[in-house]
């Protein structure tokens, strides 16, 4: 799947580099061990051998096919403190099989979060936002609902949360209101609408409406 993706999104693009997919992430600790507490028993990271030739306090983990590296802050009381869940923060986002599974344990454990819904033509994203130890944001959601389709110069092109929905060479036809699916009033208040519109073609280019929801 990764390798696949990645070779279809380098079509045409001479100079990339040959990557092949996301090895790890390094986060800088206030505590390695109140992090290390956090990634092994809220997100399920398993501890891995890290390299004896490192002269500094770290550790990594590893698991859903990427590596956690944590770094002991040389000054922790200079990191920032966070306490506002902003969605539009930097942060590594999640799949999960069961966001109402994810939300009772967020409950259980007492950990703050909130909740997003992003709408594109009809597919629906949850998403749950919250802190690491140190206030490094976490999303868990189902953004797999979002096919992954590759912007083309063939396409009329649309996205939310980087992901891109197409339709070839036509005009998007719009949803009559009343064919749109019911909603109640609390899903209302937490989904985001995407605003994308058809764009017309422009000869020789790509025209493409895109918004990324964080």
């Amino acid at each position: 799947m990764v390798n696949t993706t990645a070779a279809m999104m380098s079509v045409g693009r001479s100079g990339v580099l040959p990557l092949a997919s996301l090895n790890h992430i390094s986060i800088v600790c206030r505590s390695v061990a109140a992090s290390l507490d956090f990634y092994m028993n809220v997100l399920g990271f398993t501890p891995v051998r890290r390299p004896g030739s490192f002269n500094f306090d770290g550790a990594w983990l590893f698991n859903y096919g990427i590596g956690i590296h944590l770094l002991q802050s040389e000054d922790p009381e200079s990191l920032p403190e966070k306490t506002e869940i902003n969605p539009k923060d930097n942060h590594i986002s999640f799949q999960c099989e069961s966001m109402p599974a994810v939300e009772r344990r967020l409950k259980e454990l007492d950990i703050p979060y909130i909740k997003r819904c992003v709408e594109e033509g009809g597919i629906f994203v949850d998403q749950i936002f919250f802190h690491d130890p140190d206030g490094f944001m976490i999303e868990i959601c189902n953004c797999d609902n979002l096919p992954v389709i590759p912007l083309g110069d063939q396409t009329f092109a649309m996205a939310s949360c980087k992901r891109a929905v197409a339709a070839k060479q036509q005009p998007l036809t719009p949803v009559p209101a009343q064919a749109a699916p019911p909603a109640t009033a609390a899903a209302a208040a937490q989904c985001v609408p995407s605003a994308n519109k058809a764009m017309p073609r422009v000869a020789g280019d790509e025209a493409a409406a895109h918004i990324s929801c964080a």
